[in-house]
């Protein structure tokens, strides 16, 4: 009797579940939109669920399917989620810019109180991101950007401690774990004031929980599922947290002590920190990069950031920039290998610059460096380190020139990637040409062809520091050494399984000390 009901049970709610699935899968047929056959329970995201395509693969698949039939827009499933995909640019820039209204978030889980790292500013919603966009704009401006040149440079220390020593011994270097100490150092200073040492000390718990951010496991496969799946009220109550405990422990309990250190010895150090700790005591950004008070009564009736809050900018703040940024260097290091002559021309406009500047790496010798830009953001153009950019429809949205109507809820997912791979925008897009981007070109494109770091109100904050820092990296590698592909790296370049663009097999180079 007792088997009798559960197997009656069991089938009952199976049956519900096809039904369901069967209703949610009629979604985009039901309104005349093109759409790639979903499968039961995945949807269409069955190949990165299972890990047997990286997203750049899958997302590629179903771009290059809506573009065959000249479709402005496709869509999608994952799991029993509709996802819409616009592909025409114009269509791209409503979404992104001019129709902005529609689509101002991001739609993740933000849950302040159970899962503080999560509320960030890339997280953040409506209101609650206008106003923290705003106080943390100050913080990345070209002015802020040279205060904190000096702290970045100081890094590069120990990264040429590093590239000297395999050079001496001519030993092949896993320049994406190189980049990445290096990264975490630079980060690890400007965010938080710490001397990190990466390069020394590769097991340091800054490194350890940075890699574990970015490892996708079976754990984050399932935690992700459930988070694309369930509600977000149903997300709450159940305390799913998007990181670990004790990654969360860890930054937490280093802002708090950081803060409460600085500011009981009055320590002042020109770092995003500084400038945190200021939103929090006084509400805004000091306008004077000069002055070391820290502690101030909040007279001006400003909104001061709390401890969570500060703690959460700042984790935003290091996985974005360590990761990112140690990708961007690696991809373009691997490029120039592959490609001498383009390695050579940048060398010798590195040289010229620096020859002007007593052959010191400065913030006005970088910003002087035009052909290392062209490089930079060619490099981001083949391979952006994120290969999407998610958004939801908050309220219904017409889609022009189109009797599609998007309802509020809905997800939208921009395919960057493919778009700064479609010859119809770059020509032979295999090919890495960093003359793409002189003026003359630049003027020629639609500006939504090209968004490794977003386009409309919510571009990425801090591109300035993000580009700054990967051509710091890059000048100190290119003028000391010549960059050769070592036979462990794998050609043709594949993208291996995660979040943020990486190389299948690592990417090893050959360092020749410059004589």
């Amino acid at each position: 009797m007792v088997i009798s009901i559960w197997v009656y049970l069991i089938t009952t709610i199976i049956t519900l579940i096809y039904f369901y699935s069967k209703r949610k899968y009629s979604y985009w047929k039901d309104r005349n939109v093109y759409y790639i056959e979903p499968e039961f329970p995945f949807g269409n995201v069955g190949p990165v669920i299972k890990r047997q395509k990286p997203t750049i693969e899958f997302i590629q698949t179903i771009y290059d399917e809506i573009k065959s039939r000249k479709k402005m827009f496709g869509g999608m499933y994952s799991f029993f989620s509709p996802q819409f995909i616009p592909v025409d640019l114009d269509l791209v820039k409503c979404i992104m810019q001019k129709d902005f209204v529609h689509f101002p978030n991001r739609g993740m889980l933000i849950d302040e109180k159970n899962d503080p790292l999560s509320g960030h500013l890339f997280n953040l919603e409506d209101e609650k991101w206008r106003n923290l966009r705003a106080k943390l704009t100050p913080t990345f401006t070209s002015g802020k950007m040279k205060m904190m040149f000096q702290t970045m440079l100081d890094c590069t220390e120990g990264l040429n401690e590093l590239l000297v020593e395999s050079a001496r011994k001519k030993e092949p270097v896993d320049i994406k774990e190189t980049l990445a100490c290096f990264t975490t150092d630079v980060i690890g200073s400007v965010a938080f004031g710490i001397e990190i040492n990466s390069m020394k000390n590769p097991d340091s718990d800054f490194r350890k929980y940075g890699k574990k951010i970015f490892t996708s496991s079976w754990k984050t496969i399932i935690k992700f599922s459930l988070l694309r799946l369930l509600p977000k009220w149903l997300t709450t109550m159940l305390k799913i947290k998007v990181f670990e405990k004790d990654t969360e422990t860890f930054y937490m309990n280093l802002v708090k002590d950081t803060i409460a250190y600085r500011e009981k010895n009055n320590v002042y150090r020109k770092d995003f920190m500084h400038l945190l700790i200021q939103l929090k005591n006084i509400g805004k950004i000091s306008e004077n990069d000069d002055d070391p008070t820290l502690i101030h009564k909040n007279t001006e009736n400003q909104q001061a950031l709390t401890l969570n809050e500060i703690a959460a900018q700042s984790f935003v703040f290091f996985i974005a920039g360590f990761e990112t940024s140690a990708t961007t260097m690696t991809f373009a290091l691997l490029e120039l290998a592959q490609r001498q002559d383009i390695q050579d021309k940048l060398r010798e406009d590195i040289n010229e610059v620096l020859a002007r500047h007593d052959n010191e790496i400065t913030y006005e010798a970088i910003m002087e460096m035009t052909y290392l830009e062209k490089v930079v953001l060619e490099t981001l153009r083949k391979h952006p380190p994120l290969t999407t950019l998610p958004r939801i429809c908050t309220k219904s949205y017409k889609i022009p020139n189109s009797n599609l109507v998007l309802e509020a809820g809905t997800r939208v997912v921009v395919p960057v990637y493919c778009i700064q791979r479609d010859p119809e925008y770059y020509p032979d897009p295999e090919n890495f040409d960093p003359e793409r981007f002189n003026e003359e070109n630049k003027s020629k494109r639609n500006q939504f062809a090209y968004m490794p770091f977003g386009e409309g109100p919510r571009t990425c904050i801090g591109l300035r520091f993000g580009k700054l820092q990967a051509k710091v990296g890059l000048c100190s590698v290119l003028k000391n050494y010549k960059v050769t592909l070592n036979e462990k790296t794998q050609l043709p370049i594949k993208y291996d399984i995660g979040f943020i663009a990486s190389v299948k097999g690592g990417a090893w180079l050959n360092l020749e000390k410059i004589k």
